[in-house]
């Protein structure tokens, strides 16, 4: 517990000293489950990770990962999250920004090499850009494909589906289809939604209703 608590203490000291180095840049901290937790401007997002790793007190040396988070909700839809790791300090640090489908995130690459292909995939999953990325394109999905599927807005079923056509001897693309049926859905599960009865189930009685046609 005592070693919980310095930890806290630790890590609110590092956050104090953060925000009062780097002033306004900083729009809060906070510390969840042990790690802290930073929001700062989009447009200062190098000069705080540059800051981060190098200065004295913090030592994150490391970015440990990259990522989007869509809230359609918002007007900026989109977190940038950082999680970068001391191993000097054996600290974690979790610094967020955001963001919108016009403006752009500058890209941290020069920071971190290892946010090249996070930065791609942020891209290519949310539609998240980043400016001055050396080689910002998709990274899982095809060169073709249209969207962006991690954003909420997102259909599940996509909007072309791909085999592999054997005349052409070729991969194909085509719109999806689907049957009026298979966009209809009761909520129902699998066993909420049976009408037919098993055999032998007609001759179930329920016990309240025996005891109510006694009565």
């Amino acid at each position: 517990m005592a070693n919980t608590q310095n930890h806290i203490k630790e890590l609110s000291v590092l956050g104090d000293s953060i925000t009062n180095e780097l002033g306004n840049v900083i729009s809060s901290t906070k510390i969840i489950n042990g790690e802290l937790i930073i929001n700062v401007a989009r447009e200062s997002i190098v000069k705080v990770l540059t800051f981060l790793r190098d200065d004295v007190n913090c030592q994150f040396k490391m970015l440990m990962e990259l990522c989007g988070v869509d809230y359609p909700e918002r007007e900026d839809r989109f977190d940038v999250v950082y999680c970068l790791l001391s191993l000097t300090l054996n600290h974690r640090i979790r610094v967020k920004t955001q963001t919108n489908v016009s403006s752009a995130v500058p890209s941290v690459t020069g920071v971190f090499s290892a946010a090249n292909w996070w930065e791609r995939e942020a891209w290519d999953l949310f539609g998240i850009y980043f400016s001055d990325h050396p080689d910002l394109r998709r990274i899982l999905s095809d060169y073709g494909f249209e969207g962006h599927p991690l954003r909420k807005d997102f259909p599940l079923t996509g909007y072309v589906e791909v085999r592999y056509d054997d005349e052409q001897k070729r991969v194909v693309y085509e719109p999806v289809k689907l049957s009026q049926e298979f966009r209809n859905f009761d909520f129902l599960s699998p066993w909420e939604g049976v009408q037919q009865l098993l055999p032998g189930d007609e001759k179930f009685v329920n016990p309240s209703e025996e005891n109510n046609e006694d009565v």
